[in-house]
């Protein structure tokens, strides 16, 4: 039997090397930074103080595996097997890459919204829209709008809308991970709101209306 287990483990760390995948967590405190920085370019209060920081989650305790009896061959055997593991999936586990926004597409939806905002910015102030709680906005408050402006007001938030949509896709996309879409909306959802000055309405959790 102990004749027999070294090859079998020796099998094992083979699959294991050939099905070993990095396994890239979204790093959230990178995508906070990254939303900071588009939406004061869009706020236009680059240079004016960041709003705070969300506190990250404490890292939960990992258990500790229990030793197992060992052959005299097992004992020679696992040592390599545990420290080929270690160098394998320890660079897979602490990868956490940055968040790149300066592709041309990031950039080009980017300066539409920061054109696009000194004309939401008084409607912002007033109540007439406000910040949703899935990044988007939304016409809050119609009768606080003159009906003459009404129709401009509410495609200036179609536009609005369609390019977060497209802004957050392009981030996830241009960073190799499209399923992080959802995560890069949730992150600028909470942004927008942070880094908005006092006054503005939006969504809470449970899509209540607040002003901050």
């Amino acid at each position: 039997m102990t004749t027999l287990r070294t090859p079998v483990l020796l099998a094992l760390l083979i699959f294991v090397t050939a099905c070993v995948t990095i396994n890239v967590y979204f790093p959230a405190a990178a995508a906070q930074e990254a939303a900071d920085r588009i939406i004061n370019r869009v706020y236009g209060t680059e240079g004016e103080g960041e709003a705070p920081v969300e506190p990250a989650a404490p890292a939960q305790p990992q258990p500790q595996p229990q030793p197992q009896p060992q052959s005299n061959n097992d004992g020679l055997f696992m040592p390599v097997l545990a420290s080929a593991l270690d160098w394998l999936i320890a660079p897979a586990e602490a990868a956490e890459p940055n968040i790149d926004i300066k592709s041309p597409a990031i950039q080009s939806i980017t300066a539409g919204m920061e054109a696009r905002h000194p004309s939401l910015a008084p409607h912002y102030a007033s109540g007439a829209v406000g910040m949703t709680r899935d990044g988007q906005i939304v016409a809050r408050d119609l009768n606080s709008i003159p009906l003459r402006d009404r129709s401009r007001v509410q495609q200036l938030i179609a536009d609005e809308n369609k390019d977060r949509t497209a802004l957050y896709s392009e981030i996830a996309r241009a960073n190799g991970h499209p399923e992080w879409g959802d995560e890069i909306r949730a992150t600028f959802a909470r942004r927008w709101v942070a880094n908005a000055p006092g006054g503005w309405w939006y969504q809470d959790a449970g899509g209540g209306w607040k002003q901050k």
